[in-house]
């Protein structure tokens, strides 16, 4: 049928923007290595921190010297994925100087076309940096994980859903330059405000209440908070599953707003000399 024919060609086509973006990631060895070391070495300064924290209260939001590590090195590992710093690509330029009306004439979805090659970059940049930050942190302070399969099967799932998340964020972020001039102190504050709300720092577990429920109605802990505490299994069962369930709901609603804010800045989009 010319309808499965054309949903085959549609998944070839968004598979192959996943490696490129994966390939085109893999080219910045260097760029990997001094990302795995700062990695590291920011590891060992927050693990001191909060260790010397745990050590120094009879109850540290429920964390002992394990868990903290856990909590540690898996975000450590998670932050290049989430690239909370990073933009999208060229598309930030593109934008900015109407060569977006060019993307707007290829067959291939623009919002989808750039999670795609997301996905593949945040697959790259987890495998040799993220996962040798946890092995580190699991080999010198000690991490307490789960010993089933199914918290690692869920958290995979979770990391997902938190890089879409991301990207969708960033996605909305670079939009606005459709109807300013300059995004830098935007993008700034997103980032300010995103690692924290989303548990960079300390865990969101760790806030008042008052800044908790701020957090909490933010897409931010998904990001980072929701797939560290499923993975290092401080949430299991249903708690685990309605984080997800939080997760999906991100997803689909922040998706929704870059999708009306795509229409809306097309709608607005002028390109200068014709």
């Amino acid at each position: 049928m010319p309808w499965e024919k054309r949903s085959r060609s549609a998944v070839a086509v968004y598979a192959y923007l996943v490696g490129a973006g994966f390939r085109r990631q893999s080219q910045y060895k260097l760029a990997m290595f001094a990302g795995l070391f700062t990695n590291c070495v920011f590891g060992f300064v927050r693990a001191a921190v909060l260790l010397a924290a745990v050590d120094a209260t009879d109850d540290f939001g429920g964390y002992d010297h394990g868990s903290v590590g856990a909590y540690v090195w898996l975000s450590q590992g998670l932050l290049g994925a989430m690239q909370f710093y990073g933009t999208i690509g060229q598309l930030d330029d593109r934008v900015k100087n109407g060569d977006v009306a060019i993307d707007f004439l290829r067959p291939v979805d623009l919002q989808f076309g750039y999670l795609a090659d997301d996905l593949g970059r945040a697959a790259c940049t987890f495998l040799p940096r993220g996962v040798p930050s946890v092995l580190v942190g699991a080999l010198t302070v000690g991490l307490t994980m789960p010993g089933t399969v199914i918290p690692y099967l869920l958290g995979t799932m979770s990391v997902l859903l938190a890089v879409s998340i991301s990207f969708f964020c960033r996605f909305g972020v670079v939009l606005i330059g459709f109807w300013v001039i300059e995004t830098r102190g935007v993008r700034q504050l997103y980032y300010t405000a995103g690692t924290f709300l989303a548990g960079l720092f300390v865990p969101v577990h760790m806030f008042p209440s008052w800044l908790r429920t701020i957090a909490e109605a933010t897409p931010f802990p998904s990001m980072l908070q929701a797939p560290v505490d499923i993975l290092s299994g401080r949430i299991t069962g249903a708690d685990a599953y309605s984080a997800v369930g939080v997760q999906v709901f991100w997803v689909l609603a922040i998706g929704l707003a870059g999708r009306l804010l795509l229409v809306a800045g097309r709608r607005k989009l002028e390109v200068q000399g014709g």
